[in-house]
């Protein structure tokens, strides 16, 4: 048993630092586009105002019959677009196809009219602030609207890693928590800190609704 704990405590360190040093610009990334959210109204991050948007008309050629989403994705093909498919309304006019194509930084409203075999394009653009607050809400799915979910495999790469690092930080948590406990010198301060931290969660978490009751 002693040596097993001697090895765990080794390869737990090095869990520790490793996926520290892999995780640090992701948390940066986070702890960053947070801040930004969090201060909305500070001017240097203003990018909605900031904006470019363009408008064009193509030519396409009608879809093959399928799923709202399949006809979409044909047209975005035509046009050269890629992107994660958000749906607005549901649809009543076989004939006419509307939908938006975001991507961070960037979204194209796409209005096609297959009759016409015609598509108007608006384009916008933001800037880099722009793209790092996307980054921050970026996941493809809507839970109150069933039609839109991950469709761009980009999207889901980018949320399989947003879980694979949430996964990272429980690993480092619960390494942090035993390096602690091995320092007998260290539990009183470490259990004040960890007190602290967990009352302020839980007021929070929970018992802030009972001011707001």
């Amino acid at each position: 048993m002693r040596s097993f704990a001697k090895t765990f405590t080794i390869w737990n360190r090095k869990v520790h630092y490793y996926l520290g040093l892999y995780l640090l610009l992701f948390l940066w990334l986070f702890a960053f586009t947070g801040l930004l959210l969090n201060h909305s109204t500070w001017q240097f991050q203003q990018f909605f105002p900031n904006r470019t948007i363009s408008k064009s008309e193509r030519a396409i050629q009608a879809p093959a019959s399928g799923s709202d989403l399949e006809q979409a994705q044909g047209i975005m093909q035509q046009l050269g677009i890629q992107g994660e498919v958000q749906w607005g309304a549901p649809r009543k006019d076989p004939l006419h196809l509307d939908f938006n194509v975001n991507r961070p930084g960037s979204i194209d409203q796409i209005q096609a009219d297959l009759a016409l075999v015609r598509a108007n394009i608006t384009h916008t653009q933001y800037n880099g602030w722009g793209i790092v607050r996307t980054l921050h809400t970026f996941v493809g799915v809507s839970p109150t609207d069933s039609r839109n979910h991950r469709d761009w495999i980009l999207t889901t790469i980018w949320a399989l890693s947003m879980d694979g690092i949430a996964l990272g930080i429980i690993v480092m948590v619960l390494g942090s928590f035993y390096m602690w406990w091995q320092l007998k010198d260290k539990r009183l301060p470490g259990l004040v800190a960890l007190t602290l931290g967990t009352a302020v969660c839980l007021f929070f978490v929970s018992g802030l609704r009972w001011f707001l009751a």
